[in-house]
């Protein structure tokens, strides 16, 4: 232990030395927007400040990120330790081609961005949107990975480090950094609001939206709107239906399970014209950069030649496996027990005769609770399983992850629901329980999430102002030791950093996909027994994209950046929702007396081959429609082709010139 104390200081006195000899750190007043806000724990050791603060001004021969810090000057009253984290343009630019980003030079061609050619692309300091230079500034500050003779955190000996590993990932592991967030531009956020959550009947400016919280958060406002527009089929079959004789439902069913999955087919298209628009279409999961809680040796990438954690796939998939998949599954089986149990109580109460009728709704009460409990418990399972299976890409990671959750939440939301069409055969039971789940859960979740967290925040501030003026002991904020140029008193961002730190943590839209996968099960597996699902479905969305715009621009911090080309793991959940649909509306076709009465004389045996036979038809469709629609709109197909021909010649061109 000793040893590991004694090379992790001699590295950081070695560190210090070359960071007070290099002329690229000495700093002026100006100091550029500030891209990340890092607040430390109240009781972190001042040696790792110090250290961790050097890694991120130091050259990158030193395993530093060559970044600008500001600390934040003490505030009255205030406990935080928070340092401000910004890059010169020319440092952006240069990570900008480093990362290959691509963008639209002043021709309108899409491509790969170069230093040398920047007067090509426009030359300006707006090259890059504020989405993408804090992307860039947060991978660096994630790539900050410990060296050969970097064996522990400085002050922290029993928190041992490996050659390779994310410095700021075993931070936040540790608790050592409270939190790590981007800092709201109020000017942008203010012009934003005003052409989005307060324009209720105008187009939502996606473009800006992109350009401010990055291609994550846009693409899942264009699906929620491309949906909304797609719901508006089913929503008016929906009302013919209520016009029409029952027998006709079974043409209402068929068309809608078949229009879910062109709705679908077309998204994927979708999804590749704005990835090319966006310059995220070549991007492949497996060759992204590894994420910062990757572990591997380091070692030369096969692909970019860079120095990169490198890990057998093998091992990752031995997991999976053998441990991953297996507890899953007994989590699920688990879960549908606990759904069968609540059932049968409910029954057993029922049937006796002493009992109060509002006992009744006790296993109803429990079994929601439950729900509650078992998502929080498996959430975190899932999380920890998925970290644990050591998945090489973000992106890798982000799939693995919502497949865990989606099947866990596909039992708790739908299973109980099937029990009653399939099990007690009760249609006006599921009709009831359909209409509860769309119109009032649905208004509760936006409360929750736009709302809510507003007034938990006024009420914190005001109890924090409340403990403020009690407090008698003045606390002694340890910044002073640590030898990082300060912010001007005055600045704004000193309060606004302080403010924001308060906020929620808005991690990734999750929770927003999954509220419209559980709302798509309800509108397509159930479309005939309940044919104005639909309709609640559009009038709720309608108000989501407000209350999901304002919850971002209001009530939660800045999201972090991230650069994706379609929807993940969320497009194979939605088409796995349309191929059940087929499966789940012929069963209630079956079920339903109004197509008993068409044929009365039929047998069950035959009724069940015609349904048989129909799902097979419509799943056969389903196939068609796949194939016929391609993935990619014509005009993409020929923009990659001309894109992958000039790439040529231009390869072809240069090695000609080095033959001359």
């Amino acid at each position: 232990m000793s040893n590991i104390i004694n090379s992790s200081r001699m590295a950081f006195d070695g560190l210090r030395k070359r960071l007070n000899n290099s002329s690229i750190l000495k700093q002026d007043d100006y100091f550029p927007s500030t891209y990340i806000v890092l607040q430390f724990a109240n009781n972190v050791h001042i040696e790792a400040v110090q250290w961790i603060i050097f890694k991120i001004e130091s050259e990158r021969k030193d395993g530093g990120a060559e970044l600008l810090v500001r600390k934040q000057p003490e505030v009255p009253g205030e406990k935080s330790l928070i340092f401000h984290v910004s890059a010169t343009n020319q440092k952006l630019l240069e990570l900008a081609e480093e990362q290959s980003i691509r963008k639209k030079d002043l021709k309108g061609s899409l491509r790969d961005f170069t230093v040398v050619e920047q007067s090509e692309f426009g030359g300006g300091s707006d090259i890059l949107s504020t989405a993408e230079k804090e992307y860039l500034v947060r991978h660096e500050l994630e790539n900050i990975r410990a060296l050969e003779n970097e064996k522990a955190i400085p002050g922290y000996p029993r928190i041992l480090l490996y050659e390779g590993q994310s410095i700021f990932a075993a931070c936040v592991h540790y608790n050592l950094l409270q939190q790590l967030f981007p800092l709201h531009d109020e000017d942008v956020l203010r012009k934003l609001g005003h052409k989005w959550y307060l324009s209720l009947f105008k187009k939502q400016p996606f473009e800006e939206i992109r350009e401010y919280f990055g291609e994550s958060i846009a693409l899942y406002f264009q699906f929620l709107g491309y949906y909304t527009y797609a719901l508006i089929v089913p929503m008016v079959l929906g009302f013919l239906q209520l016009c029409l004789a029952p027998e006709n439902i079974a043409l209402f069913c068929i068309i809608n399970v078949l229009w879910a999955s062109v709705f679908m087919e077309l998204w994927r298209m979708k999804c590749s014209e704005l990835a090319f628009v966006w310059g995220t279409i070549g991007m492949a999961s497996s060759l992204d950069e590894p994420r910062p809680n990757y572990n591997g040796v380091m070692g030369v990438d096969h692909v970019t030649g860079r120095l990169q954690p490198q890990c057998p796939r093998w091992k990752t998939q031995l997991k999976m496996y053998t441990v991953s998949i297996p507890l899953v599954i007994l989590c699920m089986i688990l879960a549908f027990f606990v759904m069968l149990i609540s059932f049968w109580v409910e029954e057993q109460l029922r049937g006796s005769p002493d009992c109060p009728q509002w006992l009744y709704l006790a296993p109803s009460v429990a079994y929601a609770a439950l729900i509650y409990l078992m998502n929080m418990v498996y959430r975190r399972f899932a999380n920890n399983l998925t970290e644990w299976e050591n998945h090489r890409t973000q992106s890798q990671f982000d799939r693995h992850r919502v497949t865990k959750l989606v099947l866990f939440e596909f039992v708790n939301n739908f299973m109980s629901l099937f029990y009653i069409a399939f099990i007690y055969q009760d249609m006006d039971m599921l009709r009831s329980q359909l209409a509860t789940l769309l119109i009032i859960s649905q208004a509760i979740n936006n409360f929750q999430e736009a709302l809510l967290p507003l007034i938990l925040q006024y009420y914190s501030s005001k109890m924090a102002q409340l403990k403020k003026r009690n407090s008698s002991k003045k606390w002694q904020m340890p910044s002073s030791s640590v030898d990082v140029q300060e912010l001007s008193g005055d600045d704004p961002r000193i309060l606004q950093a302080l403010r924001e730190s308060r906020l929620d943590f808005y991690e990734d839209p999750y929770d927003d996909y999954l509220e419209l996968f559980v709302q798509f099960g309800y509108v397509f597996l159930f479309s005939s027994v309940y044919p104005m699902a639909a309709f609640w479905a559009v009038a709720n969305n309608l108000l989501e994209i407000r209350s999901d715009a304002f919850k971002l621009c209001c009530s939660y911090q800045r999201p972090m950046a991230r650069r994706v080309k379609d929807t993940g793991a969320w497009q194979r959940a939605f088409q796995a929702l349309c191929t059940l649909s087929v499966i789940t509306n012929c069963g209630f076709l079956y079920l339903s007396p109004a197509m008993r009465a068409v044929a009365p004389d039929a047998s069950p045996a035959e009724w069940m081959m015609v349904f048989v036979f129909l799902e097979h038809v419509l799943l056969a469709l389903r196939q068609v429609l796949h194939y016929a629609i391609p993935d990619k709109p014509e005009w993409v197909r020929l923009a990659l082709a001309r894109q992958q021909f000039q790439s040529k010649q231009a390869l072809k061109k240069q090695r000609m010139e080095k033959t001359k």
